[in-house]
């Protein structure tokens, strides 16, 4: 597995096939988006969040467009939808798992609790966050209920900017053992709760022009500011790493 150093943040290039290597270790998983990454000067938390982080997937097809433009580096993308992919696939083959889904109302909840529960999976609890402020995140009613039934897996479906955050703040406070996924809104695509993205799709780097098209107001702002990536791309000086 190469490794890719942007602005002091280590990303992990992920193919396929070390999927099942990578699902059993423990950690926080981050899948950061172009506009996302093109924030980190203006939002330090997260940011830091980002270089923290155990695992950083190649998640935005822009920023991997842009690093084969301008550093003639050719890199796979590992979408949040793909992992969540070969993550249901693995829950279908491994039943005893238990996860806590971190979800921001009980609709979204209560889709994503039944979804799982269909893969089989028994052990299945919520938590409805609240409206968190990024300048000071934390949450310690959810650290005494992860500490109590001690999942293996935190699924954290909150926005964006603040599910990185807050699994920050887990993993600095929790002692067991887990994997915390930050995938956001992407468990939706599984759910029917957001725009149709399939494997073709989400292959050919069109998730940005699906999600477009469904919901304008929101996505057009949002891919605007990042076109800020462009510059700090073709300015930074890239590395890439052997694992």
């Amino acid at each position: 597995m190469r490794k890719i150093l942007f602005k002091n943040i280590k990303f992990l290039e992920l193919k396929e096939n070390q999927f099942y290597k990578i699902i059993s270790k423990n950690g926080l998983f981050v899948f950061p988006s172009g506009p996302g990454l093109a924030s980190i000067s203006e939002n330090k938390n997260y940011y830091n969040s980002l270089k923290n982080a155990d695992f950083v997937f190649l998640d935005s097809g822009f920023f991997v467009i842009l690093l084969r433009i301008f550093k003639n580096k050719s890199l796979m993308k590992f979408s949040g939808y793909k992992f969540l992919k070969y993550f249901f696939k693995y829950l279908k083959q491994n039943r005893d798992q238990s996860i806590l889904c971190i979800d921001p109302n009980i609709d979204f909840s209560k889709k994503n609790k039944k979804y799982i529960r269909n893969l089989g999976i028994n052990k299945v609890d919520n938590y409805i966050a609240p409206n968190y402020d990024v300048r000071d995140l934390n949450d310690y009613k959810l650290l005494i209920k992860i500490k109590s039934i001690k999942p293996i897996f935190i699924l954290i479906n909150i926005s964006g900017g603040k599910q990185e955050i807050l699994g920050i703040f887990l993993k600095k406070n929790l002692k067991h053992n887990c994997s915390i996924i930050c995938t956001g809104g992407a468990i939706s695509f599984f759910t029917g709760d957001q725009a149709p993205i399939n494997s073709f799709i989400d292959n050919f780097y069109l998730g940005w022009l699906v999600r477009l098209v469904f919901n304008p107001i929101i996505f057009f702002k949002r891919y605007l500011s990042g076109l800020k990536l462009i510059p700090m791309v073709f300015f930074d000086k890239i590395q890439v790493l052997d694992s």
